[in-house]
């Protein structure tokens, strides 16, 4: 069977561009042509292209002004824009609405195919990603934050504390461990700051090879480098007036920490390249699951640059210090699941329950939220028990006694969220051997809001009576 070839629509008023880029693409693709942005809306559904190329400057209804009604209906198609304007602005725009890249006229032709060719590629691998299965267009269920789940005091701490940061134009850097959810917390400060009207931008500086990384951050000139063929904007240009989120920061090099530095000290950078700063407006959140102070005394992180992002610190607990969420975060994922799965549904038994509880989730959300995903897709029956769940929760649930009772039928939500709350204080008071300063350190809040808690729970601070006290709780 003969691979059917890619659909590209070019849309450029000038008849010479059009008919000199279908002569060039033909070879590869099959390749449409439109005069104009409204002669391309109205043919984009019969079409049904796999890229368009789409000019900026035209009669009518010009580039950006096509791109703007293209996402406005849902066609989610990659385009690159083709500008002979050259301006920052336009690129941030086009960038901003949707555009997957930009060419600036006169172009040169090598760059052109690699571009649409490197385009096409990545679609194609998210294609195949969202198809098995397709989670496109299925809205996601209501969260406590947000996309966020969570009930526990350390996350209605947390929540507060996000919503006053991000009331505040200051610098922020999210602590915690892989699958806390940083990048989560990122987009929360930014969607309730006075920019998230403006772009978030995110750079993941772990994923990006250290000879690439002054590049992707601040951009580089036509001919800095080897097959630097054309002027390219850095993530620190395009988050110009919104948020540029810096994930995994401790993974920078020295070299680049010394210009990251300057640019939160100024708001300027230089691309690469290019003798004259650029000035910007822009908001920095970082994020890093490492102990920055411990890579500062191996200097392997400027001590000067982790007190410029450390303004205001926001520090994620683990799920394991959580725990109490655990039941909610199933609840929440199951109802995310569910579409995916083609409206399944499945209950957990209070035995498998009880283990997810006590498993340590070195992995945090993530992990639970793949666990989650992997019952709903292979589990055959409704209801889930001890025995369907991964041997490694079994195998690595700890083993202290600490079996919450509250999953009983008869118990409400309103007795179950108390016993939950006074078998978490039991549990950290018998960690710390009752020492109730290092206990309330355990929890996340203060000795005196623990000394309140533990009256008001009934909760001893004498380990034989809080033994008691633990055993009525599970016998009510």
């Amino acid at each position: 069977m003969l691979e059917t070839r890619k659909r590209v629509l070019i849309v450029d008023d000038e008849a010479g561009v059009r008919d000199s880029l279908r002569l060039l693409l033909k070879s590869s693709f099959d390749v449409h042509t439109a005069e104009d942005g409204q002669h391309a809306l109205t043919i984009v559904d019969d079409i049904k292209p796999d890229l368009i190329l789409l000019d900026v400057l035209m009669p009518n209804l010009d580039g950006m002004q096509t791109l703007k009604q293209l996402k406005e209906k849902s066609v989610d198609v990659p385009v690159i824009m083709l500008t002979a304007t050259n301006t920052v602005k336009t690129a941030v725009q086009a960038m901003k609405w949707g555009a997957i890249d930009y060419l600036s006229k006169p172009f040169e032709v090598e760059e052109l195919t690699s571009l649409i060719v490197g385009t096409l590629s990545l679609a194609d691998s998210r294609n195949a990603e969202a198809e098995a299965p397709n989670r496109r267009h299925i809205p996601a269920p209501d969260a406590d934050f947000g996309p966020m789940v969570g009930k526990s005091s350390a996350m209605r701490d947390l929540f507060q504390k996000v919503k006053q940061v991000a009331e505040r134009d200051t610098t922020v850097l999210i602590t915690g461990e892989s699958g806390t959810g940083k990048e989560l917390i990122a987009h929360q400060i930014h969607q309730l700051s006075p920019r998230r009207d403006a772009p978030f931008i995110a750079i993941n500086c772990a994923a990006i090879p250290e000879t690439l990384i002054e590049s992707e951050l601040f951009g580089h000139e036509r001919g800095a480098f080897t097959h630097a063929v054309e002027r390219r904007l850095g993530h620190c240009e395009l988050a110009d007036g919104g948020t540029l989120f810096l994930d995994e920061i401790g993974e920078l090099s020295l070299p680049v920490q010394v210009k990251m530095l300057r640019f939160l000290q100024e708001q300027e950078f230089y691309r690469v390249g290019r003798s004259k700063p650029i000035k910007v407006d822009v908001r920095i959140i970082a994020a890093t699951n490492k102990n920055l102070e411990e890579l500062i005394r191996a200097k392997t992180f400027r001590q000067d640059l982790y007190y410029r992002i450390n303004v205001i610190g926001v520090p994620l607990p683990p799920l394991r210090d959580r725990y109490e969420d655990i039941p909610h975060l199933v609840q929440h994922f199951i109802a995310k699941f569910s579409p995916v799965y083609g409206g399944k549904k499945i209950e957990l038994s209070a035995d498998a329950m009880s283990v997810l509880v006590q498993y340590d989730w070195p992995g945090n959300v993530r992990e639970l939220e793949n666990v989650m995903e992997s019952l709903m897709a292979l589990c055959q029956h409704e209801q889930i028990t001890e025995a369907d769940l991964p041997r490694k929760l079994k195998s690595k649930a700890s083993s202290d006694g600490f079996r919450p009772a509250v999953f009983d039928e008869s118990i409400k939500f309103e007795e179950a969220e108390k016993m939950f709350e006074s078998e978490m204080i039991i549990k950290a008071l018998r960690k710390t051997n009752y020492v109730q300063t290092r206990a309330a350190e355990l929890l996340g809040i203060s000795r005196r809001i623990l000394k309140y808690k533990m009256d008001k729970l009934g909760i001893s601070d004498k380990p034989e009576m809080a033994a008691v006290t633990a055993g009525e709780s599970s016998e009510e």
